[in-house]
């Protein structure tokens, strides 16, 4: 039987379980679509991904894992998306769930607080000039990739 997964908000617990650090991929959970970003082994700089058309999650799930196994990537961070107080609503039960499911990778999975993300995204798109029309194509990788370098910069900065 093969263990679960570590799944936790906690960027301690997750560095522990990648002690040798290892490329990461991070998601941001739409409803129509997922945000990917990428990092280096080393955890110094994200890059937005692909945005995915989001499906049943076995077509996830099968996707997902062809990019986990082409990057080899040891971990996932996924967007938890907390309301402003800090609480959890049915969006952030939803990332939960997706991040249950998604252990079937057996990959440590990190979800992170993305409160901001889009908006911190949305403003970098628009400092590069990006056209109204790119940027909506765009979006979510960008987010999924500012929700990856918080991520990184705490694990690597020891800030938790």
């Amino acid at each position: 039987m093969a263990a679960i997964p570590l799944i936790t908000t906690s960027a301690l617990e997750y560095r522990d379980a990648l002690p040798e650090g290892g490329a990461l991929i991070a998601l941001d959970l739409g409803t129509q679509t997922i945000g990917t970003a990428f990092c280096d082994a080393g955890w110094r700089i994200a890059s937005p991904g692909k945005t995915l058309k989001r499906g049943k999650f076995g077509a996830d799930k099968a996707v997902l894992e062809a990019l986990a196994n082409e990057r080899a990537i040891r971990g996932v961070v996924i967007g938890l998306p907390l309301n402003m107080d800090g609480s959890e609503g049915p969006r952030a039960q939803s990332s939960r769930a997706y991040a249950r499911n998604l252990g079937v990778l057996g990959l440590p999975i990190l979800l992170w607080d993305e409160r901001w993300s889009t908006t911190s995204a949305e403003r970098g798109l628009i400092d590069q000039d990006m056209s109204r029309a790119k940027r909506a194509e765009r979006i979510d990788s960008a987010a999924a990739a500012v929700i990856l370098q918080a991520a990184i910069d705490a694990l690597a900065g020891g800030v938790f």
